[in-house]
């Protein structure tokens, strides 16, 4: 009888970063279906990358703290040309690094995967609200309204089971 290895760590780390992808296109194409209810007209490619983001006034969030970060590497406010680029890649950047550490912690504590399945949208939500107003790029979780926060929360859920499944389904492979 032979003992089944346990994936490396880098192993883990590749498939979370995948499952995150995976769980950042689930979340944003319920987030753009929200957006079409609601008389949005932009198509799903002009929506997810930012078609309409012509300077940081146009940014969001992770948009803006990406503002930040580049005019504290470059120390000069970066030009508005790059609202868009820089806009796109945090928020990939920030789904894609939330599924990596799903999949680090999936390496380190390999046991409870439904404690962490359902832990990761709920904790990458809360997160935001703890980071971003501290970045000065957001408001405290308390400035919004109920509504706000639950269809937040209810994207970020999506996030997380995307995530969690998809990693799932990567662990199989080869079995």
């Amino acid at each position: 009888m032979s003992a089944r290895r346990r994936p490396s760590i880098g192993r883990q780390l590749v498939r979370g970063a995948v499952a995150g992808a995976a769980g950042t296109m689930a979340m944003d194409l319920l987030l753009y279906l929200r957006q079409r209810r609601a008389g949005g007209k932009d198509q799903l490619l002009e929506w997810e990358f930012g078609a309409g983001i012509m300077g940081w006034h146009d940014a969001s969030a992770p948009g803006r703290l990406g503002q930040k970060v580049e005019r504290a590497i470059t120390g000069q406010p970066p030009p508005d040309s790059w609202a868009r680029t820089t806009t796109n890649l945090v928020h990939w950047a920030t789904g894609i690094g939330w599924g990596a550490q799903y999949g680090l912690v999936a390496a380190v504590v390999p046991r409870h995967a439904g404690l962490r399945a359902l832990a990761v949208g709920p904790v990458a939500w809360l997160s935001g609200y703890v980071i971003l107003p501290l970045a000065g790029v957001y408001e405290p979780i308390w400035k919004y309204d109920a509504r706000t926060l639950a269809d937040d929360l209810s994207a970020h859920l999506v996030f997380g089971a995307t995530t969690s499944a998809v990693f799932a389904v990567l662990g199989r492979e080869g079995r």
